[in-house]
């Protein structure tokens, strides 16, 4: 991927993890196309390791070849080594296994690998669709592989990518005296990522020279690249019930639906038309669903009602140009904090929620009533209950309403207010989500 050379990216701390573990197993990376898996492996390698042995599945006939046959493990090495031009040592080489999911019979390999007594072998391996391959009957190897999902760059990622990572300590440190001195250059940062989005490519273009308008072009190839990969990989009889649905994303996140209306996508369209087409898009990492809970208590998955739910983008640069957001309102004060309010900014939060919290979105909407928490969280048995605002919005009823009825200690609403703390309640700027964690354990 042209011009990543300096991205940093916070997993390759999870991979240096998972390197000194001495009870390691084969790491799977999953994630959608473009957010950067590959690259991540090899700098990986390349700075960990003393050899790299790089294997690309992709319309490799010798590699299936190899795996369909017999499948003992010096055998395989073997095929590898020839395969990479490198010769495997288990202490010092690590072996990337890309795009494993075109080759399902490898992806069972894993779990010989795993079982091997004699070595502990470094093995990375990774795949766009993998989640998709999964369902056409491939075995996979339960108990035998560990797993990482990467995501888009977050926005702390992005402020080290383009060259501020002071701000971006600020924000580990949990400063808000300093942070709040220094808020307009979080905001506009904040509104260029808005723009930007994670995806390494558009940010790397942004970081050469803040061109607006070749990041634009980044964007509409990637959503171009999407749509092809839909009828490359999908099953025939789906592929317009998944463009459907890829399409009303943007227009249904502008709306203020409780829910995902099915009907906004063809009318009298019901659940079952298009279950397949939405598993689909969750399957290769290309929106995020967020489940309706009942209550605010734990764990929130047993209150989840299945039956509502709300989908966003995996980033929120693709959903600033799948809406054709255009560059100069980012010049116009906070027109795009007001005019999108209802999808940059949700989905900004969710993202960040996702990729820099690890947690579980989900949402509370009354059953007779306009009230709605946009997202509730579980974190180390608190229920924390989070409230959007994309302005200096303070009114926060119905989170007040929903910490009152589930007896809950605190909620946060995110807004662009500055960082304060009243009863039962603690704004969080927008900029400073990643600290939502460190926030709620001090409250």
């Amino acid at each position: 991927m042209k011009g990543v050379d300096k991205m940093k990216r916070f997993a390759m701390n999870r991979l240096e993890e998972w390197k000194a573990s001495p009870d390691r197993l084969p790491l799977i990376i999953r994630g959608a196309r473009q957010v950067g898996k590959t690259w991540l492996m090899k700098e990986f390698g390349r700075n960990s390791f003393e050899k790299c042995a790089y294997i690309n599945f992709d319309r490799n006939q010798r590699m299936r070849q190899l795996f369909a046959n017999d499948l003992h493990i010096d055998r395989i090495l073997q095929g590898l080594a020839i395969e990479s031009d490198v010769e495997i040592t288990p202490e010092n080489t690590l072996i990337i296994l890309d795009e494993i999911q075109e080759v399902p019979e490898a992806l069972q390999t894993l779990k010989y690998f795993a079982e091997d007594e004699r070595h502990v072998y470094y093995i990375l391996a990774a795949g766009s669709l993998l989640g998709i391959a999964m369902h056409e009957g491939t075995s996979f190897p339960v108990g035998k592989v560990d797993s990482l999902h990467l995501y888009p760059l977050s926005f702390t990622e992005f402020l080290c990518a383009v060259g501020n990572e002071a701000l971006y300590r600020l924000l580990q440190n949990n400063d808000f005296e300093m942070i709040t001195a220094f808020k307009d250059r979080f905001i506009d940062l904040l509104k260029n990522y808005y723009y930007v989005g994670g995806m390494p490519e558009a940010v790397s273009t942004y970081a050469k020279d803040h061109s607006l308008k070749d990041v634009r072009r980044v964007h509409l190839r990637l959503l171009s690249d999407y749509e092809q990969d839909f009828s490359k990989h999908a099953p025939r009889e789906i592929i317009p019930r998944i463009r459907m649905v890829w399409d009303g994303i943007p227009s249904q996140l502008t709306k203020e639906n409780k829910k995902f209306i099915y009907s906004a996508l063809r009318s009298g369209a019901r659940a079952k038309d298009f279950e397949l087409a939405i598993q689909w898009l969750l399957d290769c990492g290309l929106c995020h669903k967020t489940g309706r809970i009942k209550k605010g208590s734990v764990p929130l998955k047993a209150y989840q009602d299945l039956n509502a739910f709300k989908l966003y983008l995996a980033d929120v640069g693709l959903l600033a140009a799948a809406a054709d957001l255009d560059a100069r309102t980012l010049l116009n004060g906070n027109d795009i904090f007001t005019e999108f309010k209802g999808a940059l900014t949700e989905q900004y939060v969710c993202q960040q929620i996702i990729s820099e919290l690890s947690a579980i979105p989900y949402y509370w909407s009354a059953e007779s009533s306009s009230g709605e928490v946009d997202f509730v969280l579980q974190h180390k048995g608190m229920i924390i209950p989070v409230e959007v605002k994309a302005e200096e919005n303070l009114n926060a009823k119905s989170l007040k309403n929903f910490v009152n009825a589930n007896h809950l200690p605190f909620g946060i609403r995110t807004s662009m207010s500055d960082y304060r703390e009243q009863e039962h309640l603690i704004n969080l700027p927008l900029y400073a989500v990643s600290a939502l964690w460190s926030v709620c354990e001090k409250g």
